[in-house]
């Protein structure tokens, strides 16, 4: 199955007709990936969050689930989940600014600059930056409503399998954020695994 790694710190993006999957694999465990889709042939339409929640009615999602767009349109499938289940889908991408406000160094590879990258690659010039799907981030809503992290579960090998609905444009960064330990102290990468009757685009 071919393989595209992604160190810590940085981004890819790749291309998926409708129908075909990817698997994104936390290689050495407890990596978050900030996950992005866009709408191949119009990147104004992308994975919402909120939208999705909506539509779903929960906060987390599980295998059979659609994700959909800030159109209300389904863009994907979650497949298949071999890790504990934790995706994250309140928090913001990290960013120089939400470095600056934490106190950490502004200087460190981000999230946000990593998408805005990938996208300028690929021609467009225009960036909004949505919410993430942030894959196997474990944060905890409590029953007073605050907000906690704890380093992800997720264990080396296990994966995420995708499905696109639609034709889509998927960015997926490693964080290298420490801001509340959410990658147990020390980024390590990840990977996207498309299996071999899929193209990399």
């Amino acid at each position: 199955m071919p393989q595209l790694d992604i160190p810590a710190g940085a981004a890819i993006s790749i291309e998926l007709e409708r129908g075909q999957s990817c698997r994104v694999v936390n290689t050495w465990g407890g990596q978050v990936v900030d996950t992005w889709a866009f709408a191949a042939r119009d990147f104004d339409e992308y994975l919402s969050m909120e939208h999705s929640r909506s539509a779903n009615y929960k906060l987390l999602f599980e295998p059979g689930d659609q994700l959909y767009s800030n159109r209300f349109r389904p863009l994907l499938r979650l497949a298949a989940d071999t890790s504990p289940g934790m995706h994250d889908t309140l928090h913001a991408a990290c960013s120089k600014g939400s470095y600056r406000y934490y106190g950490a160094g502004r200087d460190t590879p981000n999230c946000e600059d990593n998408l805005v990258a990938q996208l300028m690659q690929r021609g467009f010039d225009r960036v909004h930056v949505p919410c993430p799907w942030n894959l196997f981030e474990h944060a905890l809503v409590a029953p007073d409503s605050t907000l906690s992290d704890e380093p992800s579960a997720a264990k080396p090998g296990d994966y995420v399998e995708l499905v696109a609905i639609v034709d889509l444009l998927l960015v997926f960064s490693a964080c290298p954020s420490t801001v509340g330990n959410i990658s147990g102290g020390q980024p390590k990468g990840a990977a996207i695994e498309i299996p071999d009757n899929d193209a990399l685009a």
